[in-house]
């Protein structure tokens, strides 16, 4: 899967996305500039959201109880978690776990956690809820159960108008910029460099340009250093509309799989929160927070649960 595993990655996106506002204040807002989101602003409001009677009446007794939902995240991985100026955690993940839990009416308590450790702390009713940027597949649902509520991928991003010309198809011999210990650098080694070999074509540059911060990976590009970017989906687009008008996706996101909030396996918690997901996406909810962090392109029209294909 090319979005969110168990790997190292993003280890400071809230000092990333601070540092890289620092880095292009000279810029405006970029607005839609990757077909059809809007430019993120975490200052926006979104419609108040009221407990459902009829969706609260699904909540196991000892979650109603205790009136909250433990909520882990790792948050290092801007726009969907991470630590603002005031170390607060935030985000499109965040925002959504407030909603669900309000729809459900509970309060969502949400907690830094690694990222590693979601899962089991929610085995271990540690966290009754997991909403970090976490891949619904095959494997993960042996373990938890997940509900879908998010689209994303890989994409990749270039300077504005592409001036060099770069082929999203075909990056041999380029420079690309990728962030430590990602899948999008995996890619690179495993599947783009030999495929240029085969070819008979040079393979991308030091088998990718490697960053500990995705902020150095996207200043990387701005300043020319490097010829183009990879990340993940909703970072890539979140990074473009920091960006001010210097970066452009460059083709579409690819290899493309939902995200899911992450719940005990069999636990009745599941079906209520995905009622209350599907609830924030009828009522327009939804779509006012994914638009808010800019990231609305990888919106659901339908939640489901356990909804993996691979």
């Amino acid at each position: 899967m090319t979005v969110r595993t168990q790997r190292n990655r993003f280890l400071a996106a809230g000092v990333a996305v601070a540092s890289l506002s620092l880095a292009l204040t000279a810029c405006g807002s970029s607005g839609s500039s990757d077909g059809g989101s809007s430019a993120p602003n975490a200052s926006a409001t979104v419609n108040e959201v009221k407990a459902d009677e009829k969706l609260a009446a699904l909540v196991p007794a000892d979650v109603k109880s205790a009136g909250k939902v433990v909520v882990g995240t790792d948050a290092s991985y801007a726009p969907n978690e991470f630590k603002d100026d005031n170390g607060k955690i935030v985000g499109m993940d965040v925002e959504l776990a407030n909603a669900i839990a309000a729809k459900l009416g509970l309060k969502a308590d949400v907690q830094d956690s690694q990222f590693t450790a979601i899962i089991p702390g929610i085995q271990s009713n540690k966290f009754q809820l997991g909403m970090s940027s976490l891949t619904d597949n095959k494997e993960r649902e042996q373990t938890v159960d997940l509900v879908t509520y998010f689209n994303a991928g890989s994409a990749i991003a270039v300077k504005k108008g592409n001036p060099d010309k770069i082929n999203a198809d075909d990056l041999c011999g380029k420079k690309i910029a990728v962030q430590t210990g990602t899948t999008q650098a995996q890619e690179i080694t495993d599947t783009r460099n030999p495929a240029c070999v085969k070819a008979g074509k040079p393979g991308i540059v030091n088998d990718g340009d490697k960053f500990d911060l995705q902020t150095d990976v996207t200043n990387a590009v701005v300043s020319g250093r490097d010829q183009a970017m990879m990340a993940d989906s909703p970072v890539v687009d979140y990074a473009i509309k920091q960006s001010g008008g210097q970066l452009e996706k460059l083709g579409a996101t690819y290899d493309s799989a939902p995200y899911g909030v992450a719940v005990a396996k069999g636990s009745a918690l599941a079906p209520a929160v995905q009622a209350a997901v599907q609830s924030l996406i009828d009522d327009g909810t939804y779509k006012q927070i994914l638009t808010k962090w800019g990231v609305e392109a990888g919106a659901l029209d339908k939640s489901t649960l356990n909804g993996a294909v691979s």
